[in-house]
């Protein structure tokens, strides 16, 4: 008697539960590269913007004003350059921001609005400054706006 060709239910059963292993144990490692990159991103996109901010204070005596969320400050778009663009969300979600002389300090870049988590924001500060979102250069200063403060 000849085995009829095909797979049983239980070879299936068994291939499905290694791939279900293998899958629970692959997510997770990708979510947290995922979550590396976007950070990577935005602290880079963040130090261009310091750069930017810092080169038209140089040259022109004094930070410029206080613009909303999304909008490029006057006389700035030629310091981004084709690296950032400001219109758009950052890299974590949310908006760029520019903020002159409120909060208590003179200037900071911020981003407004961002879906990342608090963990993730406290990974970016971590790696960029003391890693307490209180205190330091990179904080949270108001609900959902956190501030990388340039002076």
């Amino acid at each position: 008697m000849r085995r009829p060709a095909g797979f049983t239910l239980v070879e299936i059963m068994i291939v499905s539960s290694i791939i279900a292993l293998l899958a629970i144990i692959a997510v997770p490692a990708f979510l947290r590269a995922r979550e590396r990159s976007q950070n990577a991103k935005f602290m880079n996109a963040l130090r261009v913007a310091h750069g930017a901010f810092e080169q038209y204070a140089a040259e022109h005596g004094d930070y410029p004003a206080d613009v909303n969320r999304a909008t490029i400050p006057a006389g700035m778009s030629i310091y981004f350059g084709p690296t950032l663009d400001w219109t758009q969300p950052t890299p974590i979600g949310g908006n760029w921001d520019w903020d002159a002389k409120v909060f208590g300090f003179v200037a900071g870049v911020s981003v407004v609005g961002s879906s990342a988590s608090t963990t993730q924001f406290t990974d970016i500060d971590t790696a960029m400054d003391d890693g307490d979102l209180e205190t330091g250069q990179f904080r949270n200063t108001a609900s959902g706006r956190y501030t990388y403060i340039l002076q």
